[in-house]
C-alpha cells in the first residue's frame, strides 16, 4: 500500500479526506479478504462517510491542493469494493 500521509498534517478536510479513503481502504481490503455480507455492510457504511468527507475536502484545501489524488484513491477504492461484491455474490451461488 502507498503510503500518502505527509509529516505537515493540519487536519484540514482534506486531512480528513484522506484518513477516511484510508479506513475505507482498509474495510475493503477485509472485504475482500472475506467476502460476507458483515464485512460488505461495515465496507459500504465506510465509503458513505468517505465520499460525504471528501465532498467537503475542497472546503478546506488551498488552491485544490490534494483533493484530485483523494478523489483518485477512492474512485480506485470503489472498484475494489465492486470486486468484493462480486466475490462475495460468489460464493452465495
Amino acid at each position: 500500500m502507498k503510503h500518502y500521509e505527509s509529516s505537515l498534517r493540519t487536519n484540514s478536510t482534506v486531512d480528513q479526506a484522506q484518513d477516511a479513503v484510508t479506513t475505507l481502504h482498509n474495510s475493503v481490503s477485509q472485504a475482500l479478504s472475506h467476502p460476507n455480507d458483515q464485512m460488505l455492510m461495515q465496507a459500504e457504511n465506510s465509503l458513505t462517510h468517505a465520499e460525504e468527507a471528501v465532498s467537503h475536502a475542497p472546503e478546506g484545501s488551498i488552491g485544490g491542493h490534494g483533493v484530485d489524488l483523494t478523489k483518485e484513491r477512492l474512485a480506485d477504492e470503489k472498484k475494489r469494493l465492486a470486486l468484493a461484491e462480486a466475490a462475495n455474490r460468489g460464493t452465495k451461488q
